[in-house]
């Protein structure tokens, strides 16, 4: 499952820290030296903070313990406060532009598991996939031109197999239209990937949900209701079929009323640094923009 959680940070510009242009030199040095020490440790906060707020989450549904992996999504975001969470143990992070993570990766220690989350085009599967060799995750795998581009693409430069997830149009709204399979297609799709591309490992499914990030019970049935259908046609447990939504204003939601209990898991969430293997992760909850 996955959960866009948008934490307010307590300065508005992060690349004005340094005071304005107007500001004497002989008084810019102390400022600027105390607008940083602020900024320092902000982003690792607010990671503190969308755990907690998963912990109650998942607490309050009555449920037992879960597993949820939080992916932060440093889209926009400077390698400087990337490296900030990361240095607090976080490994998860997801970016929304080709160009953007192939900039950052390289900037970045090997063992971040990078998550594509944006519209991905078939001419920028190359550069995508070449250019981020720790590229874990694509989420958003709409139709089967896509598939079978990224399919192909991993047989030609010879990596292992690449997680995908299927990207479900739960909401309707039409723009997202080009976005996410609709429902009704979700289950033919899943099963292109799953039995027509063998480099690509089908992990689960994603859905944005609605525009303002306030998503209904409703959005989230129509995903759960399409991981019953997927699985019945794979022949799989839902366990094995993760579920990635959840947003800023949502994601609560999300997680009390469609978690699903997998025994013997703990601790009920993925704390930072958590060295789990991936396969016995239920729950792919991913705070968005944590660092926004």
């Amino acid at each position: 499952m996955r959960m866009w959680a948008d934490e307010p940070r307590p300065m508005n510009n992060l690349d004005n820290r340094e005071g304005g242009s107007d500001t004497p030199a002989s008084e810019d040095a102390e400022p600027s030296s105390m607008a940083a020490s602020a900024m320092d440790g902000v982003a690792a906060a607010a990671l503190r903070s969308v755990l907690h707020r998963v912990h109650q989450a998942v607490e309050s549904s009555g449920r037992g313990p879960h597993q949820v992996r939080v992916v932060a999504v440093s889209k926009t975001k400077p390698v400087s406060l990337i490296r900030e969470v990361y240095d607090s143990g976080h490994r998860c992070f997801g970016e929304n532009y080709v160009q953007e993570i192939i900039d950052k990766a390289p900037q970045l220690p090997e063992d971040i598991e990078w998550h594509f989350i944006g519209n991905l085009q078939s001419n920028k599967v190359k550069p995508l996939l070449t250019g981020v060799p720790n590229l874990a995750v694509v989420e958003t795998v709409d139709d089967e031109k896509i598939a079978n581009r990224l399919d192909r693409m991993v047989a030609t430069i010879g990596r292992k197999p690449l997680k995908v997830m299927v990207q479900v149009n739960t909401s309707g709204e039409e723009y997202v239209s080009k976005s996410g399979v609709d429902p009704a297609g979700c289950v033919e799709l899943v099963k292109h990937v799953a039995l027509g591309c063998p480099n690509l490992e089908f992990c689960g499914l994603m859905t944005i949900g609605m525009p303002d990030y306030t998503s209904t019970p409703e959005n989230f049935k129509t995903l759960a209701n399409c991981r019953s259908e997927v699985c019945k046609l794979l022949g799989i447990a839902e366990e094995q079929c993760e579920l990635s939504m959840g947003m800023s204003g949502d994601f609560e939601l999300a997680l009390s009323k469609w978690a699903v209990p997998m025994c013997g898991l703990d601790p009920p969430y993925s704390e930072p640094g958590s060295t789990q293997s991936s396969s016995h992760q239920l729950f792919y909850c991913a705070a968005i923009s944590i660092m926004a």
